[in-house]
């Protein structure tokens, strides 16, 4: 009979692995992700902050410097998580401390548009701490980020449980004779002896003596005295003598004698296999911290054979109802094999240009009345602001900003100066240039993100940034300057609001596949439209960077106004051709 398996409350993630075993994967807790977590921005606001002093340092005297620094700080700030979890098999360097990694709920590795979704939603979940909530609530400990990119935290190194065979120390004789016959002890015996050997190391003295002798009263009719020793050396002794004797020909049946064929078939299997799942654990740590690339040529086909032999282990030690530390350690092993050998490591530029040229406009195409929603979102507060400004100009210092109201005094003499709206020095012009895209790529990620909220949140992204650019117009209209502001937005206003009306979309995706999963749950529809939505965020961000360009390098000129119609006229064409290839391979994609 084997020893009870102690209560566990940790929470577990069951899959089948193509070997047809069941994998049991432990979910990583809140203490250690949030622990993972604070390490992770740490490290993100130390590189910021060295990245500002050390660019700050030479920006005086070349502004591209500082325009680099703007970027790459972005590029922390928002990639980090996602690069880290894509490249670098699902671990940042706060997860990798803790030991643990973000894989797919179906059990394989991150790709990067899984990483790229999850951490997409980040700042909604770092909003009131709703993300340490969900993971200390929700069944797999899922933050939305997760919930949405179909995602899980696991632990990830194989536990290093004791040997079931070796105890070592170095105080008893090693065995000269061969041990041979049929097991002495009951199996229950046998794993009573195993359990207070593996755990005497750390027993107090005087209580390990007492168990010692307590235990050689229990089995003196066989066990050792011709040999001298004390009480433990002689239990050690014992306890290797019966290890043979089930490792040998006669072991199953002996032991059935005492405790059935099932117990008895899962002794003789973890006296016989244990060396070689101590080789494999060995290789299966390794890969844990270094990856598959941390073997050589040899060993990687040695790997995988090890794998498929320890997942038959398993197998068969859950047939047998094999010891629970027994079976903890096979899983252990076996979930890290599996992560590192299912893991998507091939991740090439090729792929993510394809993702980036075809498939992101690809999608947004095929979710036009979706676009056409969150335009009309747009347009209807942008309509309702500049009638309200018109109708009663009073309510401009309420509703506008005091920039945009110094930038309305100012422009009549800007007007008779020459000047458009807003000229930037030629040296500045980078700097205004990147500003402009982080800017935007925030307003845009913020679109998308709040969607999770039933789609409440892009809806009142678009609402906002409508009215605001209507009430914006129509004050200056009441001053007779619309003109004059336009003129400024023309060049890159095109691709910039179409853009912000295709993140919108993806947010209402989002929120539509919570209000009308369809054929699916709420859970696959939401991983789906993630990955959708996934695509038109892309887009977006494709747009932008193009008209930040535009606006921090033509905007912010004095380039003639006809020079920024055509501009305007241009980058309308562009929208047009890159739409036009996004459904030239939606229509090759569906044949």
């Amino acid at each position: 009979m084997s020893n009870p398996a102690p209560t566990d409350f940790r929470q577990h993630l069951e899959l089948e692995t193509p070997e047809h075993v069941m994998l049991d994967l432990e979910i990583a807790g809140i203490g250690s992700r949030v622990l993972a977590a604070l390490m992770d921005w740490l490290i993100v606001g130390t590189l910021v902050t060295v990245c500002f002093v050390a660019f700050a340092w030479v920006a005086s005297s070349a502004r591209w410097v500082l325009a680099a620094g703007i970027a790459l700080s972005f590029g922390i700030t928002y990639g980090y998580f996602t690069l880290f979890e894509a490249f670098r098999g699902g671990q940042t360097p706060g997860k990798r401390q803790l030991d643990i990694r973000v894989i797919r709920d179906t059990g394989h590795g991150v790709t990067l548009a899984e990483a790229a979704v999850r951490n997409l939603l980040l700042p909604i979940d770092l909003i009131g701490m709703v993300g340490v909530v969900l993971i200390a609530v929700t069944p797999r400990a899922r933050r939305l980020g997760d919930m949405v990119a179909g995602t899980v935290v696991v632990r990830d190194r194989p536990v290093q449980v004791a040997s079931v065979i070796e105890v070592a120390d170095t105080t008893t004789p090693p065995r000269t004779e061969a041990v041979t016959g049929t097991p002495v002890l009951a199996d229950a015996d046998a794993h009573l002896l195993r359990a207070f050997l593996d755990r005497a190391p750390d027993l107090p003295d005087a209580a390990r003596d007492r168990l010692a002798g307590e235990l050689a009263t229990r089995f003196h009719e066989v066990l050792s005295t011709s040999r001298g020793g004390d009480a433990i050396t002689r239990l050690r002794r014992l306890h290797d003598d019966e290890q043979a004797r089930r490792q040998g020909r006669f072991g199953s049946r002996g032991a059935a004698r005492h405790a059935g064929a099932a117990p008895a078939v899962a002794e003789r299997l973890v006296a016989r296999q244990s060396a070689r799942w101590e080789t494999f654990q060995v290789m299966a740590d390794r890969v844990t911290r270094g990856g598959l690339a941390s073997l050589t040529p040899a060993e990687l086909p040695e790997f995988a054979e090890r794998y498929r032999e320890v997942a038959a282990d398993l197998a068969r030690a859950r047939t047998y109802k094999a010891d629970p530390m027994v079976l903890l350690r096979l899983e252990r092993m076996v979930a890290a094999g599996h992560n590192a050998l299912y893991r998507v490591d091939r991740r090439t530029w090729r792929r993510i240009a394809t993702f980036l040229a075809l498939e992101a406009p690809a999608a947004v195409v095929a979710n036009r009345r979706v676009v056409l929603l969150a335009f009309i979102s747009f347009l209807l507060p942008a309509i309702a602001g500049f009638a309200l400004l018109r109708e009663r100009p009073q309510l401009a210092p309420e509703l506008i900003p005091d920039t945009m109201l110094e930038r309305i005094e100012a422009g009549p003499a800007r007007t008779e100066a020459g000047l458009g709206y807003y000229v930037a020095e030629t040296t500045e012009r980078p700097v205004v240039a990147i500003s402009i895209i982080t800017n935007n790529l925030r307003v845009a990620m913020t679109a998308f993100a709040s969607g999770i909220l039933f789609g409440v949140g892009s809806l009142a992204a678009l609402a906002f940034n409508g009215l605001s650019l209507g009430a914006i117009s129509g004050a200056f209209a009441n001053a007779g300057m619309l003109g004059y502001l336009w003129t400024f937005v023309v060049g890159h206003g095109v691709l910039e609001l179409f853009a912000i009306w295709v993140a919108g979309a993806a947010g209402f995706l989002l929120g539509g596949a919570l209000f009308r999963p369809g054929e699916y749950s709420r859970s696959d529809a939401m991983v789906l439209a993630g990955r959708t939505a996934l695509r038109l965020v892309a887009a977006s961000g494709v747009l932008l960077l193009v008209a930040g360009l535009i606006e921090g390098f033509i905007s912010a000129s004095n380039w003639p106004l006809a020079a920024r119609a055509a501009v305007s006229v241009a980058s309308a064409l562009l929208l047009v051709a890159y739409l036009g290839v996004g459904a030239r391979w939606t229509m090759h994609d569906a044949r």
